[in-house]
């Protein structure tokens, strides 16, 4: 185990000769304009499916919100309904449609 932390720890020795095989240059193993131009396209797009996702979700999101409120209101209208007429003020029974007229300040004459 010893040997193997000696060996990482041992900065490597930069060779006499060039870093380059007999016969290669360096315009042979760079990728070049061409090698920009496509990484820079996938960036590009990348980008963009990023943004159309999240604004995907955030459009789900509100969707799900607006259901939600939607069968919240429906659930509170029915539970309305099924309780019956409701009891006034001074004790008299008052069906849902006089209730809803005193409170809007309408009245049915």
């Amino acid at each position: 185990m010893q040997n193997l932390f000696v060996a990482l720890a041992q900065t490597p020795q930069p060779s006499p000769e060039g870093t380059l095989r007999p016969g290669l240059s360096e315009d042979m193993i760079t990728p070049g304009t061409w090698g920009f131009i496509a990484t820079a396209f996938v960036v590009v797009l990348t980008i963009f499916l990023i943004v159309d996702m999240v604004r995907r979700l955030r459009r789900l999101r509100y969707k799900a919100q607006v259901e939600e409120a939607s069968a919240a209101t429906a659930a509170r209208g029915e539970a309305d309904m099924q309780a019956g007429p409701e009891k006034a003020a001074d004790g008299n029974a008052v069906d849902a449609t006089d209730a809803r007229d005193r409170e809007t300040g309408s009245s049915r004459s």
